[in-house]
């Protein structure tokens, strides 16, 4: 049976995770016949361009703010099977994005909400509004397994409510020659650059293993996040490229401040021995970055936010102190001078990958979608 489905999220050209995530969703979630179409979410209206946007599958723009454009978006996806809807707080309108909540309350197809995002000391706006979500939505989508035990145990949600789908990934497994004798072992951040990343720690411990007369070449890859940049322009990346020099390594530190595409992007995680995801936030339940290196195969060194300690705890990576040099410093030596460690936590993270590439992941879209689909027919009935 054929099902249309109604994607309510950021998208390209908007450069952000939610974005990229609902652009790779849309790419897998059809089957044969099945129609699949965007209600792209803005802060203000592309300039010069006729809506429903350049892409095809762009069949609405909810502009934040605009009733008119909120009221067109409910419309637009009642007229379709189910609507997939990505929440996290700051990408709709109002403040801590609560505009979501009537738009969610107004559907008459079943909602599956995705979130991104769930706090473990939410402020009461923050608690409200996702309370509000989730009594909406037919179904919720979690990433992690610690995501859902937030909210059962949090937010006291129905358990029977909440699915655990993890954040898909390309597939970016690649044979990699061997790298030149003469060559320093690259590790590799990647993903929009702001504050929080924690990667003055990941620098500074690249030159404390200098100063130990260990080289290792550090990629610091993606653009400043818009937000951000429209805020503060770049100046956290302009005190990393300081620290770099002040340390002695800008020899050893690159930035590569493209946000790149996903051809790009499989290059440079394939060259890179090890993935350091050095995170001051101990909140985050979902990391895109996280699942991309594991399926890619590559060993991970993270600070111990949920989804790593998650993710990592069968032997795909090591687990690290936050805003701490020196034990980053500790678990590179360790990565590239235990004897087949780096091997052992490739395997761990290959018995991973098939569950987390997004054919995957979109055929748990699909049976999820199938059954609310299900259930809202026989309570209309």
């Amino acid at each position: 049976m054929t099902k249309a489905y109604a994607l309510l999220s950021t998208y390209p050209p908007t450069q952000c995770g939610l974005a990229t995530f609902s652009a790779a969703l849309f790419a897998n979630l059809g089957g044969p016949g099945d129609h699949v179409g965007v209600v792209r979410v803005l802060d203000e209206p592309v300039p010069g361009e006729p809506l429903p946007g350049r892409a095809p599958e762009v069949v609405h723009d909810l502009v934040n703010g605009s009733a008119q454009s909120a009221a067109a978006a409910v419309d637009v996806m009642n007229g379709f099977d189910v609507a997939i809807v990505q929440h996290e707080y700051g990408i709709y309108g109002g403040p801590d994005g609560q505009d979501v909540v009537p738009l969610l309350y107004a559907l008459r197809v079943p909602s599956i909400v995705v979130l991104h995002t769930v706090l473990a000391r939410p402020t009461t706006r923050q608690r409200a509004i996702l309370d509000a979500v989730i009594d909406a939505a037919s179904a919720v989508v979690t990433m992690t397994r610690t995501a859902r035990t937030r909210l059962l145990d949090i937010y006291g949600t129905s358990p029977e409510k909440v699915c655990v789908i993890p954040h898909g990934s390309a597939d970016n497994r690649v044979a990699v020659a061997p790298r030149e004798a003469s060559h320093p072992p690259m590790a590799l951040t990647w993903g929009l650059l702001g504050p929080g990343k924690g990667i003055e720690h990941a620098i500074a411990a690249v030159a404390l293993l200098r100063d130990r007369g260990r080289r290792v070449a550090y990629t610091i890859a993606g653009q400043t996040h818009p937000r951000v940049r429209a805020r503060d322009g770049e100046a956290y990346r302009s005190l990393l490229a300081a620290l770099a020099s002040a340390l002695g390594v800008a020899d050893l530190v690159r930035f590569d401040p493209r946000f790149l595409p996903a051809g790009a992007l499989g290059g440079l995680i394939g060259a890179a021995d090890v993935v350091l995801l050095p995170y001051d936030s101990l909140e985050q339940v979902t990391s895109g970055v996280l699942i991309e290196a594991v399926t890619a195969g590559k060993p991970v060194i993270s600070t111990a936010f949920p989804h790593a300690v998650e993710m990592l705890a069968g032997g795909a990576g090591l687990l690290v102190g936050r805003q701490d040099p020196a034990a980053i410093a500790s678990a590179l030596d360790r990565m590239f001078t235990e004897p087949g460690l780096s091997a052992r936590m490739s395997s761990h993270a290959a018995d991973l990958a098939p569950q987390l590439l997004w054919p995957a992941v979109a055929l748990s879209y699909r049976d999820l979608a199938a059954a609310v689909a299900r259930s809202y027919d026989g309570a209309v009935a």
